[in-house]
């Protein structure tokens, strides 16, 4: 999937910040999002979550129905027209009659179609991203689809959509948490939370650090990804923060578009 804030790019430098440990534990990550680094340590023992519905309820088709999950991609076509009808869908009251597998179909279709792959929703929670006029969009990777079934199905992996804090509730100091919630915005015009419907603002923020706390507390190690903000700079004095590079394609504008700072912050030397 592709995600806003996907994490591809700086799995090297969040490499860097692991634990030295980190294939040994528990792994915990409640803002799972396109889970580039979950899938890239491919851990043993782990929970996943996310505020987002439609996006667990996609690795959860995929783990549980893939051959109809396939069977259902081949039907879609990247056409404007079609695209626009399936967005629309959500608006209906059928929505909600639909399985799980069509669902699922639709947000993996209309992720990589739509522009940039942005996942965006209105505060009524409707997807409402224009479409993407790529040429050949890949929208069935029969082969990776399978890869993940099967990683997923041998190995000891939960998959939920709870707040946050109730998956922290969960694990022990057995557990490693890497923690990407929503990025503070840099400016004004730079806040991006439409994963949800829900906002995401400071109160969130703080909010947040505050469970980063009791972690530290309970023993638990974190490593937290955010904005180079002075807010969240100023929020997490007392921790390890590290400062990281990485380029963001979100912006409509494409000379706005470019490297950012972001910060890797941690409550551990290694």
């Amino acid at each position: 999937m592709k995600w806003a804030g996907g994490k591809r790019q700086l799995i090297p430098e969040i490499v860097k910040h692991l634990p030295e440990n980190i294939m040994d534990i528990n792994y915990c990550e409640p803002f799972i999002g396109g889970g580039a680094l979950f899938f890239y340590l491919r851990p043993s023992n782990a929970i996943i979550s996310d505020n987002n519905k439609e996006l667990i309820n996609v690795y959860q088709v995929i783990k549980y129905n893939i051959n109809e999950l396939i069977e259902a991609l081949k039907e879609h076509e990247a056409t404007p027209e079609y695209f626009h009808e399936l967005r629309a869908s959500d608006r209906s009251p059928s929505y909600n009659e639909l399985s799980d597998v069509k669902k699922a179909s639709r947000i993996i279709f209309l992720n990589k179609t739509c522009y940039n792959g942005l996942y965006r929703v209105n505060r009524l929670g409707q997807f409402n991203t224009s479409f993407g006029w790529y040429k050949n969009p890949v929208i069935l990777d029969e082969k990776r689809l399978n890869a993940i079934n099967y990683y997923l199905n041998n190995n000891n992996i939960e998959i939920l959509s709870y707040d946050y804090t109730l998956i922290l509730e969960k694990i022990d100091n057995n557990t490693f948490v890497y923690l990407d919630p929503p990025y503070h915005p840099i400016s004004k015009t730079s806040n991006f939370t439409a994963y949800t419907g829900e906002g995401w603002g400071e109160d969130e923020q703080i909010k947040l650090k505050e469970e980063c706390d009791l972690l530290t507390k309970r023993g638990i190690k974190f490593l937290l990804s955010n904005s180079g903000s002075r807010f969240i700079y100023e929020l997490y004095k007392g921790y390890n923060i590290h400062t990281v590079k990485a380029r963001r394609a979100i912006n409509s504008n494409s000379k706005k578009r470019g490297e950012v700072v972001e910060l890797l912050i941690n409550n551990y030397d290694k």
